[in-house]
């Protein structure tokens, strides 16, 4: 059975993967706020990001997952021009609040009692659901919260099950990559 998470030899290699991971975590939040999506609720998106959050959990633990959550809701903003913006504060407490729930989620996963696939559709959940109160909470309009509940609890499912899917596949080629790439690897 391999390892939950990499024990990474060498504090560079860990420090090299996870800028690579920030980079497409933030490349792929900035595309996907530029790309129109027609959903049938104003700002939601498919959480592509997410994918990369997820590996960084299962990959490398919580304290790289939320590192990665926090940097990617910074430069994702900055760069789309929204820094300390709705959309900033709305990305930023749903990241790291998604994150913290995957976290915990993964806990049973690690156990067999849930897949990857169910943490990514509860972290999806958590996430809409951060965001639905934040913006609530910033307009303070509570009826918000009980128009789009039910809604964005119900988009969750197929965002999380195809950024679950994503990761589950992704888990093992990385873990792969990062295995024969690492230290003493073509010596």
């Amino acid at each position: 059975m391999q390892p939950t998470t990499l024990k990474m030899r060498n504090r560079l290699n860990y420090l090299t993967y996870l800028a690579v991971l920030i980079t497409f975590a933030v490349v792929i939040h900035t595309v996907e706020a530029a790309l129109p999506l027609p959903m049938p609720v104003p700002g939601v998106r498919l959480g592509l990001a997410n994918v990369i959050t997820i590996l960084a959990l299962v990959l490398f633990g919580l304290r790289s997952g939320l590192l990665i959550a926090v940097v990617r809701s910074i430069l994702g903003s900055l760069f789309i021009g929204g820094l300390f913006g709705f959309g900033f504060w709305l990305s930023i407490t749903a990241g790291v609040t998604s994150c913290l729930v995957m976290g915990l989620v993964l806990v049973f996963q690690k156990r067999g009692l849930v897949s990857l696939v169910s943490v990514s559709v509860i972290g999806a959940a958590a996430h809409n659901l951060t965001q639905l109160g934040m913006a609530s909470l910033i307009i303070a309009n509570p009826d918000l919260l009980r128009g789009y509940y039910p809604l964005l609890l119900l988009l969750s499912i197929p965002t999380g099950l195809f950024t679950g899917i994503t990761a589950h596949y992704l888990e093992d080629v990385t873990r792969r990559m990062i295995i024969k790439s690492g230290p003493g690897a073509g010596q």
